[in-house]
């Protein structure tokens, strides 16, 4: 029970977050580190061979309280403007397959790939659009967010596809639905679900086997994040309830039969 737990852990936990974010933070944490580490023994030996101490702890400290330009050893500035970068507008997938007819009847490979590659990321953005629009504006009581509204796609080709919608009631009770194309995800569910099923002790459970709409799901309670509902659709597609401050397990599963889960499946193109 325990390893099956740790995996419905690592299913949900996994779903909204991107391992390559995670281990470029992880990177870029160990270069401060190290580059801490490096500024100080540099000072050591400037200050050992000249007498005179180093001054770079008091720079960098003037230029966190506001009294001056915030800068690093070297002299260059630190940023501390710019409006950032804007959405990118989704590719035209007509504009693309013509760009790469004419890529290809020039013999110019590259680019030809290239625009098939970003016309299937038009198709693929295209339908996370259609499910985002397909799904109800209010669910028991609580009124979709339009402003958290997402699709993401992080590789073309079906492959790491993410729809989100947030739905709220007051400040404090909020369900959120996260609808992913990731083999990973849903192969780590079945093997929950291939696994002998194991009651646990007392009347309450951590995570139990559950049927929303004939779908076999998953449903986990935790004290400080709520309740969470995972249904694999196919092979490769997962839904994801996350539920805060719901009153029970019922009021969950009431919150996910408002989603049209077969609409959502044959969108995916799932079997």
């Amino acid at each position: 029970m325990k390893k099956a737990f740790i995996a419905f852990l690592l299913i949900a936990g996994s779903l909204l977050l991107n391992q390559q974010t995670q281990a470029q933070g992880f990177l870029k944490k160990l270069k401060d580190k190290a580059s801490k580490v490096v500024d100080k023994a540099i000072d050591k030996k400037v200050e050992d061979k000249t007498g005179i101490p180093s001054t770079s702890g008091d720079s960098q400290n003037s230029g966190s309280n506001g009294n001056g330009p915030s800068s690093s050893r070297n002299g260059k500035p630190t940023n501390r403007t710019g409006e950032g970068l804007k959405n990118s507008t989704p590719p035209d997938v007509n504009a693309q397959i013509a760009d790469a007819e004419k890529a290809h009847a020039e013999g110019n490979f590259s680019d030809a790939r290239y625009s098939i590659q970003q016309a299937l990321l038009g198709v693929e953005i295209q339908i996370g659009q259609n499910i985002l629009k397909s799904l109800p504006a209010t669910v028991n009581g609580l009124t979709k967010d339009s402003a958290e509204n997402r699709v993401v796609s992080t590789q073309w080709g079906w492959s790491n596809l993410t729809i989100q919608s947030v739905y709220k009631k007051g400040e404090d009770q909020q369900l959120a639905v996260a609808i992913g194309n990731n083999t990973f995800y849903s192969g780590l569910i079945n093997v929950y679900f291939n696994n002998t099923y194991v009651q646990g002790n007392g009347e309450q459970q951590n995570v139990k086997q559950v049927k929303i709409k004939g779908y076999k799901a998953l449903i986990q309670f935790d004290d400080s994040k709520g309740y969470t509902l995972l249904v694999p659709l196919g092979q490769t597609s997962l839904i994801t309830y996350e539920c805060i401050n719901f009153a029970n397990e019922q009021e969950v599963m009431n919150a996910a039969t408002s989603f049209d889960i077969d609409g959502i499946k044959k969108m995916l193109g799932e079997q």
